[in-house]
């Protein structure tokens, strides 16, 4: 795990890859969104591959992410921070930190959205326990002092089948399962997201176990489909990674109707 937690939130330091200060797709409102460095997962869709190193990036403290924020308040009144990556679970400590800071800074409380895969190596090795299957976490772990503080999850489901799955990120789909059933357990409201992908994550039985996995939890407070683009290409050219979807096309923003009536009715069916 990298990044640090401090017993001073504001000194605890972090790896940044980037801020975006006008967010407009990462959780209600306008986002000032802070991107972490390191991610676990090697989704072949990426469109950051240079996040995935955990030793680029900068060093930031709560501080500076903080004062930056306050320095534009204005115009997240109707927004709030959003911490993405990379893999923001791979930094926990570092954001619980910030979302703690976030809830009680002097200028007012700040909220706060995680964007997430769901992946941590801690749930990717856990096994659920007990007649409901809890997930027993210490009250000081790094995981759940971040999720006590978070206001809204937007976790993204790589795709609904294990298989599929493991084939697309390189891990195996425990981890996400686990740590949505998590979300459940402490009440965190959580809108499910899923790339869609042409020929990859776009069949119908894909998408409707989409809307049946969502049936199952109680926090879900909505869910996106998101259309597959190519803008990230040069980035794997300039870094020399091979592009594991050379030739498959971006998404037809004007099928997503469609597919997404297909998760909706899906989800209909099996809400009890």
């Amino acid at each position: 795990m990298i990044g640090s937690a401090s017993s001073n939130l504001l000194d605890s330091v972090g790896q940044v890859h980037s801020i975006e200060t006008l967010g407009a797709a990462d959780g209600p409102g306008v986002r000032f969104v802070v991107f972490m460095q390191g991610c676990p997962l090697r989704c072949a869709f990426c469109h950051n591959p240079d996040t995935w190193s955990a030793s680029g990036g900068k060093e930031m403290k709560v501080a500076d992410i903080l004062e930056e924020f306050n320095h534009k308040r204005t115009f997240y009144r109707n927004g709030g921070i959003t911490v993405s990556g990379g893999e923001p679970l791979m930094q926990a400590p570092f954001v619980a930190d910030l979302f703690e800071a976030a809830h009680t800074d002097p200028d007012g409380r700040i909220h706060t959205c995680l964007d997430t895969s769901g992946y941590s190596a801690d749930l990717a090795n856990s096994r659920q326990t007990g007649t409901e299957k809890k997930l027993q976490l210490p009250d000081n772990s790094a995981l759940s002092r971040l999720l006590k503080n978070t206001d809204l999850v937007l976790l993204d489901i790589k795709h609904s089948k294990s298989e599929e799955f493991k084939d697309l990120t390189g891990k195996e789909q425990t981890s996400t399962l686990c740590f949505l059933s998590l979300l459940q357990e402490m009440r965190v409201p959580t809108l499910i997201r899923h790339v869609v992908v042409p020929g990859i994550t776009d069949a119908e039985d894909e998408l409707a176990e989409i809307g049946k996995l969502m049936a199952n939890y109680t926090n879900i407070v909505g869910f996106e489909l998101l259309p597959y683009h190519t803008m990230g290409t040069k980035k794997y050219e300039a870094l020399k990674i091979p592009y594991r979807l050379n030739g498959v096309p971006s998404m037809d923003k004007s099928a997503l109707p469609k597919l997404t009536s297909i998760v909706t009715d899906a989800y209909k069916t099996n809400k009890s």
